[in-house]
């Protein structure tokens, strides 16, 4: 039933009766500034309360919220995905009858061709055990076992066995903004403007605040060795941001009058009768560009797919040279991912939030940073614990090495026994032959898969 409740995080969609606030919506619309929301407003499940309490009327609940909306989306999303048969799987299924059925009928036609009992079984036997599918069983996973222990060590955890061989086949990159190509969180971008002063007034102001841009600021100017000024009667107030008194002058960290930028966020510091503004912005993660090029030269087109206003996302568009669409929608994400697929193309996607997890159960393979909500990571196919974007590149690159290994040991395994079966059925191996052939044979599919040990350089 619709009620009234003061609230911190929201557990509910609804909208806002009294009170006014700023929220993260990052992880539901993938806005990466807090917004500014106010009586008449709504609020999404999921949207985080950054300031002030304020008093919400409830209009959806449980499984009539927002939040309920995505988890369904991502189910349905999921189940075309979970038609994928490994390749493991499927020659299995065709190769382990072929090798009982080989072997009866070796007995068999020397049993015709008038040999005893004791021959027959002995040479259907060797055909057994020169025919036992370990290389071939073996060549799928313990390549798979190599490259993903060479992953982890890399910082990224491949969760699913069929993701390798997903990843190597992908040709098309889609990419969420905010907490993916970026990382997230605010940070100042013209500290150096400030003078020693003004810098130590900004950091004795910020790290009174929990507000994430004071949070930012904060973190920003301790990283670069400042110390806060002595301000007093330190206060903070909704909507008219921090303010105190140093050495008699009114000081203040509020919102100027412009607000959101087009960078992302501003913050105004005064000391007085002067004034300062700065600007933050939610920056790049580290080797977003050379990402962004490796993925080029592996023949893997990116672009942007994100919920977050237009200016910002094409302010990340224009850096990295890549078309976008901004304001995306769950829905939009997984539109966009069935026009690739339609088109014949195996499609990447790449996002942390709330609003990534369908895209990410819809794609043909998926990666999510170790920042992602718990729902991204479980719609993964990978997760990559770094701050680095190489971490994609370096995945599909290494996808794509144990997928040759693979074949490799296909036809190291298939070259095997097409040799060695037939000397089998001709009764020139005895079954310590055919064993010795056999384990020498998986040795060398081991020893192969073990160059992978290095494809995540």
């Amino acid at each position: 039933t619709p009620g009234q409740a003061i609230v911190d995080a929201t557990a509910a969609d609804g909208v806002i009766e009294d009170g006014t606030t700023s929220c993260d919506l990052s992880l539901i619309s993938g806005e990466s500034a807090p917004q500014q929301r106010r009586a008449g407003d709504a609020v999404l499940a999921g949207s985080v309360n950054l300031a002030s309490p304020v008093t919400v009327r409830v209009t959806a609940a449980g499984p009539d919220t927002i939040i309920a909306d995505i988890a369904r989306l991502m189910d349905e999303a999921g189940q075309s995905r979970g038609r994928y048969v490994r390749i493991a799987d499927r020659a299995a299924k065709l190769y382990a009858p072929a090798v009982h059925a080989l072997a009866a009928l070796s007995c068999a036609g020397w049993l015709i061709a008038g040999a005893g009992w004791h021959q027959a079984l002995t040479i259907a036997t060797a055909v057994l055990i020169i025919t036992c599918p370990c290389a071939l069983g073996l060549a799928v996973p313990v390549s798979q076992v190599v490259a993903a222990g060479a992953l982890m060590r890399r910082g990224i955890l491949v969760k699913d066995g069929s993701a390798l061989e997903r990843l190597a086949q992908v040709d098309r990159a889609l990419f969420d903004k905010t907490g993916t190509l970026t990382l997230g969180r605010m940070e100042p971008l013209n500290l150096d403007t400030l003078s020693k002063e003004q810098a130590s007034v900004a950091l004795a102001l910020a790290q009174s605040s929990r507000h994430p841009i004071s949070r930012a600021l904060n973190l920003a100017l301790k990283a670069r060795g400042v110390t806060p000024a002595a301000v007093d009667q330190i206060g903070e107030e909704q909507g008219q941001g921090v303010h105190g008194l140093y050495q008699g002058q009114r000081v203040a960290l509020k919102r100027p009058e412009q607000g959101v930028n087009k960078a992302g966020a501003a913050t105004r510091l005064v000391i007085g009768d002067s004034h300062v503004d700065i600007s933050l912005a939610d920056t790049l993660r580290p080797d977003a560009g050379q990402a962004m090029t490796r993925l080029a030269a592996l023949q893997v087109p990116a672009s942007i797919v994100s919920g977050d206003r237009e200016e910002a996302v094409s302010e990340i568009a224009h850096k990295l040279g890549l078309p976008a669409q901004a304001h995306a929608l769950p829905q939009d994400k997984i539109a966009a991912i069935k026009a690739l697929q339609a088109e014949g193309h195996q499609v990447l996607m790449v996002g942390d939030g709330l609003n990534d997890g369908p895209a990410l159960a819809a794609a043909n393979a998926s990666l999510a940073p170790g920042s992602a909500t718990d729902m991204g990571q479980q719609a993964a196919d990978a997760v990559f614990t770094g701050d680095s974007l190489i971490a994609v590149p370096a995945m599909i690159s290494a996808a794509r090495r144990t997928m040759r290994v693979v074949r490799e040991n296909f036809v190291l395994a298939i070259g095997y026994n097409v040799l060695a079966v037939p000397l089998a059925i001709m009764g020139y191996v005895t079954p310590l032959l055919a064993a010795i052939a056999m384990s020498t044979s998986s040795v060398i599919v081991i020893a192969n898969a073990l160059r992978l040990r290095r494809c995540a350089q």
